[in-house]
């Protein structure tokens, strides 16, 4: 903890020979001050001993913000894939695209009992972070943004919902293309029905920041015994086609926790991700990983 102090203990003034009145008011007042300056400057440094974590998340700290990314695969078998509720791998875009979104229900519409509108974050084609609204149109797709206005979606959620309150359908985030509101290209991001937020443990460090990952989560259910969980966290760093593993462990039906003591620092436009496979059928994985994101 750093504590500006800007004052230093005073010069006290030579005492006459005899008592004098005025010379002692005078040693009283200069003592006073100090007094004062030294209260003050306690209590200041009281007042800032919150917690890191707390002050970041109040936004007291510049440049900095919390980031918590969280996903669920409710069906993981022998192949290793992606922790996000679509399954399978997540297919990172090697461009930036024009991103569209539409639920698989008619009720998710802007008047509609489901949800009304969507919020859309994540990267632009600079790496920038970008944050849309969407009003929804059911089962119709419809443009998020600007045209090839989108290289990375890091999470959508529902906004606003009419009576229902929540969605009435699977929400998708993709390219253009769809049959009853179900994408027939790639698919970046889907909200699935009764979550109303995307549930995938993927994201993409925005340019002029470093993520500080604090920690790394993994959950499983598993029945069988001797039966486990390979648990992975991965990152690509910008200009790099191959992922590299950061952390890889098991479990079975557990709960796997794993902090960093020292803040794994992940660069600018570096893509991250947790990923699992099973020696079993049909296990359902969890995972999450948080930490800060700071300006470079």
């Amino acid at each position: 903890m750093t504590v500006d102090i800007n004052f230093v203990a005073p010069q006290l003034p030579t005492p006459p020979d005899g008592y004098d009145p005025q010379a002692f008011e005078q040693f009283n007042n200069v003592l006073r001050i100090y007094f004062n300056q030294l209260d003050n400057a306690l209590r200041d440094a009281m007042a800032v001993q919150e917690p890191y974590e707390l002050q970041v998340s109040k936004g007291q700290v510049v440049g900095a913000s919390p980031e918590y990314k969280f996903g669920f695969n409710p069906d993981v078998n022998g192949t290793e894939e992606t922790i996000w509720s679509h399954g399978g791998d997540y297919p990172w875009a090697t461009a930036a695209f024009t991103a569209f979104i539409s639920s698989s229900s008619t009720a998710d519409t802007i008047a509609g009992t489901g949800a009304q509108t969507v919020t859309v974050e994540g990267l632009d084609e600079n790496y920038a972070s970008q944050s849309v609204t969407v009003n929804m149109n059911g089962q119709t797709q419809v443009q998020i943004g600007d045209a090839s206005g989108w290289l990375r979606v890091n999470r959508v959620f529902v906004a606003t919902s009419g009576s229902g309150g929540t969605a009435a359908g699977d929400i998708y985030v993709s390219v253009s293309g769809a049959t009853a509101g179900v994408p027939t290209g790639d698919i970046y991001a889907k909200v699935t029905t009764g979550d109303n937020q995307t549930q995938q443990a993927i994201y993409t460090v925005p340019a002029g920041s470093t993520f500080y990952t604090d920690d790394v989560t993994f959950t499983a259910a598993i029945s069988l015994a001797n039966k486990n969980v390979t648990a992975k966290f991965i990152s690509r760093e910008f200009g790099s086609n191959t992922f590299r593993t950061r952390l890889i462990q098991t479990l079975q039906s557990n709960l796997l926790l794993v902090p960093f003591e020292y803040p794994l620092a992940i660069p600018e436009k570096t893509d991250v991700e947790c990923r699992a496979s099973t020696d079993t059928t049909n296990v359902e994985i969890g995972a999450s990983f948080q930490g800060v994101l700071i300006a470079n």
